[in-house]
């Protein structure tokens, strides 16, 4: 059948296996972290496996109603499958989504900064506003969210900002957010209520395991302390608990201030750090590595856009790199971004099976 070439239902039923066999060795319990992520895995691919098993039969007991309804004439039968369709036509979609999501990576969690770009206080507001949208995003999907830093701007909005995500596939979806996003508006901030135009740059990487090799020296390393910023009052931070590291060879900086231990923040800093040093080493042995970490941040102005949200003079959503268009803008600022990912990740999968077979 045409589903085993779509989903190769016999591959993820191999990988179960040797999953079920992993969890069931002597010891498994040994590495509590490793075995809480092999677990996670193994959910992933069981979750696949029913899902797939059950579109399957679905589709089997359809086809039979059919011929049925054809072989004795009967219409209502003919209507009654016809309305099944469209449900079964939305659970393949996101069978079909899973699919896309096969580096290791993918499954796991995810690390996601938002930073202002050109426009200034606009900038900064819009940015705190694409920050809204994906912990509503978030809390749609049923994700864990953990802000991990979250600078305040000087008027409004905020300098940047970063949050871990975490759930199955939480760093396939929010890849497809990756780039500079552009909002067109009349700005609350001028007095004269002109339209401007402003930027803010998405960055996602995979929050990747300990047992991934990553290398970082000591040496190249400067870390520096300070005060948690806060609300004023008890809500300020009297120690100095928040974290900055840079890492020196590729100008990587990351912050982290969500905890009130020290210890616990360059913990989480240094995963961040690792994430980002990990996706700079896939993007590079794919030579695909064209926007940095710094150069995206340095580029987030005119002509870098991966998608426009325009509020005036019409409303429309556009995202630049699939084409696809919602006029709602309020939902999508409100999380309603599957659309637009599973555009996305369709078109990467193309791109992909296009590139194997040339």
């Amino acid at each position: 059948m045409r589903w085993g070439g779509i989903f190769d239902l016999d591959g993820l039923k191999r990988q179960l296996d040797h999953l079920n066999a992993q969890a069931s060795a002597e010891g498994f319990w040994d590495d509590p972290e490793r075995a809480q992520a092999l677990v996670q895995e193994r959910a992933g691919v069981e979750s696949q496996v029913t899902t797939i098993d059950t579109l399957v039969r679905e589709v089997k007991d359809l086809d039979e109603l059919l011929e049925m309804a054809a072989m004795e004439n009967d219409e209502g039968m003919v209507g009654d499958v016809v309305e099944q369709i469209p449900g079964v036509e939305a659970r393949v979609r996101q069978a079909e989504l899973a699919r896309m999501l096969s580096r290791p990576e993918d499954r796991g969690d995810a690390i996601l900064y938002v930073n202002p770009g050109a426009g200034g206080v606009d900038a900064q507001d819009w940015a705190e506003m694409l920050f809204r949208m994906y912990l509503r995003w978030c809390e749609r999907k049923g994700f864990k969210v953990e802000v991990l830093d979250h600078q305040p701007g000087d008027e409004a909005g905020i300098k940047d900002a970063s949050i871990a995500v975490r759930g199955l596939n939480a760093y396939g979806y929010l890849k497809a957010e990756n780039g500079v996003h552009r909002l067109i508006r009349i700005s609350p901030f001028d007095s004269q209520a002109r339209r401007h135009t402003a930027f803010a740059a998405v960055h996602v990487v995979p929050e990747i395991d300990d047992d991934v090799e990553v290398d970082i020296k000591k040496e190249d390393l400067e870390v520096e302390t300070m005060r948690a910023g806060g609300k004023g009052g008890q809500h300020v931070n009297k120690t100095e608990s928040a974290i900055r590291i840079k890492h020196v060879p590729s100008g990587i900086v990351v912050k982290c201030s969500a905890e009130r231990s020290q210890h616990k923040n360059r913990s989480t800093a240094m995963k961040m750090l690792r994430g980002l040093l990990y996706e700079r080493m896939l993007a590079e042995k794919a030579k695909e590595f064209s926007d940095s970490y710094e150069s995206g941040k340095s580029a987030i102005d005119f002509g870098s856009q991966i998608r426009t949200y325009t509020m005036q003079p019409y409303q429309l959503v556009k995202d630049e790199r699939t084409e696809h268009k919602i006029s709602n803008v309020t939902a999508v600022l409100d999380g309603d971004l599957d659309a637009f990912i599973e555009a996305y990740l369709q078109r990467s999968a193309g791109g992909e099976e296009n590139s194997s077979e040339s």
